[in-house]
């Protein structure tokens, strides 16, 4: 199945990358590692997750308070964010 990202996720992804860098090499070695263990989750089984709207379903980043915010629609996965679980709730809605 495909996997996209939505512009501004991929931003986001980069920036908190960045951000677990600039304090710890090991951290953002486990950030990278705890992403892609999401994604390959997601991207196998994509029904298992919950649903947070009729559109959107979301999935945490194992011990990082980050989830990734995903639509499903069969043939693809578009990853529509990558959100801190505790900041901003839902300022990803608008994004197409």
């Amino acid at each position: 199945m495909r996997v996209d990202f939505h512009p501004a996720a991929t931003e986001e992804l980069e920036i908190s990358a960045d951000w677990y860098a600039q304090r710890s090499l090991d951290a953002a070695r486990g950030f990278a590692m705890e992403v892609d263990t999401a994604l390959k989750k997601i991207e196998s089984d994509p029904v298992r997750f919950p649903h947070i709207d009729q559109r959107h379903q979301v999935c945490g980043i194992g011990r990082y308070p980050f989830q990734i915010v995903f639509r499903h629609d069969g043939a693809r996965i578009q990853v529509v964010a990558v959100a801190h679980a505790k900041r901003r709730p839902n300022y990803w809605r608008e994004r197409a």
